[in-house]
């Protein structure tokens, strides 16, 4: 074969090579964009009302993002670890992998913490207005459930009457934090209002 020949027939099988090269990482990044949905079951109201952290940043409880729910949680492909939190129970974490338009539906079923401890008969009431009302709740760095939990005509927050700190958090907005002393077998009513500021998520 000719030497011309030869040299065009590299240089289309050069082409060749760069054009399925090109194809390869096309796929590939397709394969590794895009956003897939996470859902959650679960029986109880208690874990319904249980926190939802996504790598680390709480996004909201599980009712939020029930099937059909209020809101949806979209994550990127790829790997992450879901952890679900509430009051009185283990921590329930899980590593999930999401594909690109595909959804994933967890199931939330809370083991009772045995070492858990709860406010005597002596116990303090707060009743908490929070703003937003799916915000985080802390007592001394404790989840205790989200800002719905704690307010309203029916439902409120129990304490033992020590100094505690109280620590509302939500992403998009500035934490709150505060030390609080209540007082023994009586109510204290308090509005929370967080300001809009760097994301605070994490615990």
């Amino acid at each position: 074969m000719p030497s011309v020949c030869r040299s065009r027939v590299c240089t289309i099988l050069a082409v060749i090579a760069v054009n399925s090269l090109f194809c390869l990482i096309a796929v590939r990044a397709q394969q590794n964009t895009g956003t897939g949905e996470v859902r959650f079951s679960s029986g109880s109201a208690d874990e319904r009302d249980a926190g939802v952290w996504v790598d680390g940043k709480y996004e909201g409880y599980v009712k939020e993002f029930k099937f059909r729910g209020k809101k949806r949680l979209l994550l990127p492909v790829g790997d992450h670890e879901i952890t679900i939190k509430q009051s009185g129970y283990e921590d329930l974490t899980k590593k999930i992998t999401i594909a690109a338009d595909q959804s994933q539906d967890i199931d939330v079923s809370l083991v009772p913490n045995a070492k858990a401890t709860f406010p005597g008969a002596d116990r303090a009431e707060l009743r908490l207005d929070i703003r937003p009302k799916n915000a985080a709740v802390f007592v001394d760095g404790m989840y205790v459930g989200h800002g719905s939990d704690f307010g309203g005509r029916y439902h409120s927050l129990f304490v033992t009457p020590q100094q505690h700190e109280l620590k509302v958090t939500f992403g998009g907005y500035k934490t709150y934090k505060m030390e609080i002393d209540p007082p023994p077998n009586q109510k204290t009513q308090m509005t929370i209002t967080l300001e809009a500021g760097a994301d605070s998520r994490s615990n």
